[in-house]
C-alpha cells in the first residue's frame, strides 16, 4: 500500500472520530483521561503521517522544476481527493459570506456592473428551514430528558443553523454579475460560477421554466440548468460549447444554459447592450 492511500485511509478513519470527541468536549461531557490521551496520540500520529506524504509531494513537484507556490498546490492537490477541497471550500466561503452580508458587501461586483440578484423563490423556503430548526432544538429540549445529549444536539443545532445562514448569505452576496462589456458570471453562492464571454453568447431571452432535478442538471443534449425554487428565467444560447464544474469539481461542457434572476429582464436588456466604452 503507498503513502498516500495509507495517509487517505488513515484520515477517513480518524477524522470523524475526532469530531465526535470535538463534539462531546464542546456540549461539555468530560471522557475519561485515557480516552483523551490515546485519541490524541492517534490524530498527532496520522498528522505526521500525512506531513510526510506531503512533504514528499512537494519534494518531487520541486524536482520537477515548480516553484513553491505552485509545488504546494500540486502536493495539497495529490493528497486530499478534490470532492473533499471543494466542499471545504464551499464551506468556508460560506461561512465568510455571512461577514459580507452583515456589512452589506457583495463578492466580485465592480463599479459600473449590474448585479442582478436570484435569490427571491429560495429566500422563504431558507428561513422556513431556519425556524425548523430553531422548533427542532426546543422540542427535543422538551422531549429528551438527558442534559448531555441535548449539549450535543445543540452544538449540531447551531451548526445547521449557521450552515443554512451561510448558504443564503452566499447567494445573496455572490449576485450574477454582468460587466459593462457584456460579459456575463452566471453563479449561485459559493457552489457555482461560470463565466460566459460576450463573444459566446448568440442568443439570450426571458424565459421562465419550471425543470425537475437538482441544482445543476445537464442533460444529453447539452442543456444546463441553474434551477433555484424549482424554475429558471433566462435562456442563454451559445455558439460553442462552455466548459464549467460541478459544485463537487466533475467537468462538463453545454451548449445553452438556463438559470434564474429576480429581474430577468434586465439581465437580459444588459447582455444584448453592452455598456459603451
Amino acid at each position: 500500500m503507498s503513502a498516500l492511500r495509507a495517509a487517505r485511509i488513515a484520515a477517513a478513519a480518524v477524522i470523524p472520530g475526532e469530531l465526535v470527541l470535538v463534539l462531546c468536549l464542546a456540549a461539555g461531557l468530560r471522557p475519561p483521561g485515557w480516552v483523551l490521551a490515546g485519541a490524541e496520540a492517534l490524530v498527532l500520529g496520522v498528522l505526521l503521517l500525512e506531513a510526510r506524504v506531503l512533504w514528499s509531494l512537494y519534494a518531487a513537484a520541486r524536482a520537477r522544476g515548480l516553484a513553491p507556490p505552485a509545488a504546494r498546490r500540486d502536493a495539497v492537490a495529490a493528497a486530499v481527493p478534490e470532492p473533499i477541497r471543494r466542499l471545504l471550500q464551499h464551506e468556508l466561503r460560506a461561512f465568510a459570506s455571512l461577514g459580507r452580508w452583515v456589512g452589506r458587501r457583495r463578492h466580485g461586483v465592480r463599479p459600473g456592473d449590474l448585479a442582478a440578484a436570484y435569490t427571491g423563490p429560495q429566500t422563504a423556503m431558507m428561513y422556513g428551514l431556519l425556524f425548523v430548526s430553531v422548533i427542532e432544538t426546543v422540542g427535543l429540549a422538551v422531549l429528551i430528558p438527558w442534559p448531555a445529549v441535548h449539549r450535543v444536539l445543540l452544538v449540531l443545532d447551531v451548526y445547521g443553523v449557521l450552515a443554512v445562514l451561510g448558504l443564503h448569505a452566499a447567494c445573496v452576496t455572490r449576485p450574477h454579475v454582468v460587466r459593462p462589456d457584456g460579459t456575463l458570471r452566471i453563479r449561485y453562492g459559493a457552489l457555482f460560477d461560470l463565466t460566459v464571454p460576450p463573444d459566446a453568447v448568440a442568443s439570450v431571452r426571458v424565459d421562465r421554466r419550471y425543470p425537475e432535478g437538482r441544482l445543476v442538471s445537464l442533460s444529453d443534449e447539452g442543456v444546463l440548468d441553474l434551477i433555484v425554487g424549482s424554475q429558471t428565467t433566462v435562456t442563454l444560447e451559445l455558439n460553442r460549447p462552455l466548459d464549467f464544474r460541478r459544485p463537487l469539481g466533475a467537468r462538463a461542457s453545454a451548449r445553452t444554459i438556463r438559470f434564474h434572476a429576480d429581474d430577468p429582464r434586465a439581465l437580459v436588456g444588459a447582455v444584448r447592450q453592452p455598456a459603451p466604452p
